[in-house]
């Protein structure tokens, strides 16, 4: 008997010869554990910012009243713009560049995206080499911030162990004086003195110069083999430092005096909540914490299973980690509060942000405790932990976009590209090494992911709400997921969410102030530099306008609707995966039904597949109602 003869039209290229077809997401790789990818995402989002920014940023904008503003903008900003970038991940299994198939003209966003990244990831792993100084130096019987009276210390050097021996009870006014830990910061681990300023960086610091080194090792051997390999460090990186945290807090509120600090940090001034300026900083410190638009959320995603519950798992990040954030004010302003009565001072005059917390304020604190290089080490060892999975993010971004670009080229080699990559950051990080770094570090950290950032973000939101279409997009979840977002979502992405950015990018510029490092002003021309910086991830929209309207033909507004639509393949990567609307797409299929091709190829029908049916049905309906 002759064997039965399939229609072609029901075979594709790829099912006759395997060389026809295209990438398979296998050749990018998958995540290989059911919690890799959430681990991934909490590592992420629960970074420094956490630990030296959302306590300040509370007590300085209302205290416990600062809750309110932050967990509405949590709900309007935070959580559904996180989900959108999930969702543009996870269904096209693409990264930030290529993920832009969606719309090719504003491909220059995904351009944008990586270059906020790359500059991100420079100082970021700076920051991770300080962590790793002070751990080295945590590791001794005595501490070398502890006292006055090193080759570093001026005359200004106040030790608060030489006024508790000498039993003085009144009050210390430490405003003229300098402590160890502020003079072993400054002027031992940075060697400040040794610049002038920005446009004078000194010589290479040798010793931070291999502590940066050795940060770039190890972000490159735990991304060695991409996410196979980051997605099992995040198991010990993403849960180590809450152990660590629960034992701070139990130490700190144990303290006396911890009372004050906490107070300090959580009463409520509900006066606060009237002015425009708190609501601000609440959405910013959401906008920053989540870490949306830097790509990071978006390349995790794009390693997922085409039906992984990402609704789900953006609750659990996003609110795990706004209590994260409560978490560490606890454990922070308990030390600060031990701290204010033993130097006899008010906690806001103890009280500061950013590393001016991590490396001078709580290593002083330490000092004060009993086995103070244990209690030492384990802060900076947190630390170490809570930056490096964010900086795997970075690097997992910026390695995953240009290999997606690449696949033929770039896939094979990943290990050798992510090399090439790791090294150039390393080498143009060398100047924050520099007794003069800590100038360039401030300026990266001002202007790299500030104001760029957010127009990349608003962008986003409006591209894929209005050029590619809500109703669009919510069918593409309903065919990832098994339904469709509710009014909560549509509301937010249609309107909320991009009129708060909008918001934010207004007051950022209205509001602008010029950077400076204690009492350090920069030069204009640092501050053009910084802003040239934010406004080049912005150019790269335009740019990449012109790019994609140059490759179509037609007249200009043909060319910009030909450029703003979906290219043929966008959608999913699996072809079992690309039910209803996207069958037609794939290389061979020319089917009037392609729900039916598929069920004949891959079986009998599923839930999602039912799905597709209902999403099929939809899409004829609308058809019919138009005609």
């Amino acid at each position: 008997l002759a064997q039965p003869v399939t229609p072609e039209l029901l075979v594709s290229p790829s099912s006759q010869d395997g060389d026809l077809g295209s990438e398979c997401p296998e050749d990018r790789g998958n995540w290989t554990g059911r919690l890799d990818f959430l681990l991934s995402c909490i590592g992420y989002c629960v970074g420094l910012g956490n630990v030296w920014r959302f306590p300040y940023r509370a007590y300085t904008n209302g205290g416990g009243a600062f809750l309110v503003p932050y967990f509405i903008m949590l709900a309007i900003c935070g959580i559904p713009i996180f989900f959108m970038e999930l969702s543009l991940g996870q269904f096209s299994s693409l990264g930030p560049l290529a993920v832009w198939k969606i719309s090719p003209l504003f491909k220059g966003v995904g351009m944008g995206t990586i270059l906020i990244v790359s500059l991100v990831a420079i100082y970021y792993n700076m920051i991770i080499a300080y962590v790793l100084f002070y751990l080295f130096a945590s590791l001794t019987s005595d501490l070398p911030w502890q006292h006055c009276g090193n080759w570093w210390n001026t005359d200004l050097c106040l030790d608060h162990h030489v006024i508790k021996a000498g039993n003085i009870t009144f009050p210390v006014n430490i405003t003229n004086t300098v402590s160890p830990s502020e003079e072993y910061w400054s002027r031992y681990v940075l060697h400040i003195q040794g610049s002038s300023g920005i446009g004078d960086p000194g010589r290479i610091r040798w010793n931070l110069c291999l502590c940066l080194l050795l940060s770039w090792t190890i972000v490159y051997l735990c991304i060695l083999k991409g996410v196979k390999s980051s997605g099992k460090v995040v198991y010990f990186t993403a849960t180590f430092p809450y152990l660590i945290l629960v034992m701070l807090l139990i130490r700190g509120v144990t303290l006396e005096g911890a009372w004050k600090g906490i107070r300090f940090y959580l009463t409520p001034q509900f006066d606060h909540l009237l002015s425009s300026k708190v609501w601000i900083e609440a959405a910013l410190q959401i906008f920053y914490s989540l870490g949306v638009g830097f790509g990071g959320l978006l390349t995790f995603a794009s390693y997922n299973t085409f039906h992984q519950n990402i609704y789900r798992d953006t609750f659990i990040v996003t609110l795990g980690n706004a209590i994260t954030s409560i978490l560490a004010g606890f454990a922070i302003f308990s030390v600060l509060g031990y701290m204010s009565q033993e130097l006899g001072v008010p906690v806001n005059q103890v009280a500061k942000a950013g590393p001016g917390l991590a490396f001078v304020v709580y290593p002083q604190a330490m000092t004060m405790l009993p086995l103070s290089p244990f209690w030492s080490f384990l802060f900076f060892f947190m630390l170490l932990t809570l930056g490096l999975d964010s900086q795997f993010a970075f690097m997992e971004t910026i390695v995953t976009a240009v290999t997606d670009e690449f696949p033929y080229y770039l896939r094979p080699k990943k290990a050798s590209f992510s090399a090439v990559i790791c090294i150039a950051l390393f080498l143009m990080g060398l100047i924050l090494t520099t007794e003069g770094g800590m100038y360039w570090l401030v300026l990266l950290d001002d202007y790299s992911a500030g104001f760029g950032l957010m127009v990349v973000v608003i962008t986003t939101c409006l591209v894929v709400t209005r050029v590619y279409g809500i109703k669009r997009f919510c069918r593409d979840i309903h065919m990832m997921l098994g339904f469709k977002p509710g009014p909560y979502f549509r509301a937010c992405w249609m309107f909320l969410s991009p009129a708060t950015m909008m918001a934010l990018l207004v007051y950022n510029i209205i509001k602008y102030q010029p950077s400076e490092y204690g009492s350090y002003r920069f030069p204009a021309w640092a501050e053009v530099l910084g802003i040239l910086m934010g406004v080049l991830s912005c150019l790269m929209i335009p740019i990449g306008m012109v790019v994609a309207v140059l490759q179509e033909e037609g007249t200009l507004w043909e060319r910009v609707q030909q450029a703003s639509r979906p290219t043929m393949d966008w959608g999913p990567s699996l072809e079992e995966n690309r039910t209803g609307l996207y069958v037609a797409s794939l290389p061979g299929s020319q089917s009037p039904k392609p729900l039916m091709v598929h069920m004949r190829k891959y079986g009998g029908i599923t839930s999602y597949e039912n799905t597709a049916i209902e999403v099929d049905r939809e899409m004829e309906e609308e058809e019919e109602s138009m005609m």
